[in-house]
């Protein structure tokens, strides 16, 4: 398998769990998200985009990597452009480092959108901020190696059907959820954590690093 992280320019904190996510992957950079380099110890290897969101101040060895240029007014977010790059480059796994929050919410929902479709094309993928990630659910049953207690939702992107959740403090047996339904927010891990979905598109969003106290 040979995994790629992307790093885009939403929110990102630095975690023993994200760094075992990255470690030994090949990097490229999406314009803003070079700024992330630093914080996680990595030096891409491409960075890609229009160059209107650069960083201030990058030492020298980030300011070097080579870029791929393209216009302002394009097809693509700068983001996409990076993801292509890396499957052009062979990448069968995909580490979306940055997906959520920043000041563009429309670029996270593309994230989260791209996500499931770059997953049903056969890539495996992870979302991540540090804080929060997602994966992509498919028809089938996948287990997930999430801590007892971390908070997660499941969000349908369109109807689903034969929805089963072992392993929650709300579990759940071959339901159908409605699109648009908050049924399957905020649930929490009780065990082996373990999802299937019969039909529908959906993504799962975990918080294994501990929410800050309100």
């Amino acid at each position: 398998m040979s995994t790629f992280t992307i790093l885009l320019g939403g929110d990102l904190i630095r975690t023993p769990r994200l760094d075992r996510q990255v470690e030994g992957s090949r990097v490229i950079a999406a314009d803003a998200g070079i700024g992330h380099a630093r914080m996680l110890g990595l030096v891409p290897e491409l960075w890609v985009g229009d160059f209107d969101s650069v960083p201030a101040n990058l030492p020298d060895d980030l300011a070097a990597v080579p870029r791929q240029t393209f216009p302002a007014e394009k097809d693509k977010t700068d983001g996409e452009l990076a993801i292509a790059a890396a499957l052009e480059r062979g990448a069968t796994r995909l580490v979306l480092a940055g997906a959520f929050g920043g000041e563009r919410a429309d670029h996270a929902f593309l994230h989260l959108a791209l996500g499931l479709r770059l997953a049903e094309a056969g890539t495996d993928v992870l979302l991540t901020s540090g804080a929060q990630e997602g994966v992509p659910l498919l028809h089938g049953i996948a287990g997930f190696d999430y801590a007892g207690g971390t908070l997660f939702s499941i969000l349908g992107f369109s109807d689903l059907a034969g929805l089963t959740v072992t392993g929650a403090k709300w579990p759940l047996n071959q339901v159908e959820v409605a699109f648009g339904s908050s049924l399957t927010i905020s649930n929490e891990v009780k065990g082996h954590l373990e999802i299937a979905l019969g039909r529908g598109r959906a993504m799962l969003l975990a918080h294994p690093h501990p929410l800050p106290e309100s």
